[in-house]
């Protein structure tokens, strides 16, 4: 029996102009997935998720929540089942229930894997992610009008609010794509104890 293939996926921040194309194994479970789409994006993964196929959540439980009832486990479904059982080639996924970042993750293509490549992988980088805790697309648009308009009224309050090290017109691929490779890695050796044992 051959390797699992390897989903390619897009996955696009609605309203933003962000993209990202990432390889991951198409069994991958949806709470790695999830992870994924964090490193990938440049997210900080400080906030609640959901990953919808359809009308059906996924997420990672919280015992702090009131909502876990609402949602499936993420942790006990792969991505590959979930998309046979609902018929579907896209997922939305909501990071930030407060600022509501949502993005669409489609299904591209399947391909087989590489020789010597761990899984997921980032392949492609556009544009960069807002910052977080901005108030969601509204907010950063707001954001970048105030940040670039040295006469805007909040222009000295959200330049010092983020910092030095923000310039929306500059992604941050190589750091995306390290990040991504860290998680391939480190799963890679869980994977790899697993069957030794």
């Amino acid at each position: 029996m051959g390797a699992a293939p390897i989903a390619r996926l897009k996955i696009t921040l609605d309203d933003v102009a962000v993209l990202r194309r990432v390889e991951v194994p198409f069994d991958i479970r949806l709470d790695r997935l999830h992870l994924t789409v964090q490193a990938a994006m440049g997210w900080t993964n400080s906030h609640l998720y959901e990953i919808r196929a359809g009308d059906v959540g996924f997420s990672t439980p919280d015992p702090a929540a009131d909502w876990d009832d609402d949602f499936l486990d993420a942790r006990k479904a792969r991505l590959d089942d979930v998309l046979e059982d609902i018929g579907t080639k896209k997922l939305m996924y909501l990071y930030d229930f407060g600022d509501g970042w949502e993005h669409t993750i489609m299904i591209e293509r399947l391909i087989d894997p590489e020789p010597g490549v761990f899984y997921p992988r980032l392949i492609e980088v556009r544009g960069r992610c807002p910052p977080e805790d901005c108030g969601g697309p509204f907010g950063y648009a707001d954001l970048l009008e105030a940040i670039t308009d040295p006469k805007h009224e909040r222009h000295a309050e959200l330049t010092g609010w983020l910092g030095d090290g923000f310039n929306h017109e500059l992604n941050d691929a190589e750091a995306l794509v390290a990040e991504v490779a860290v998680l391939a890695k480190s799963w890679s050796r869980k994977s790899k104890r697993r069957k030794g044992a």
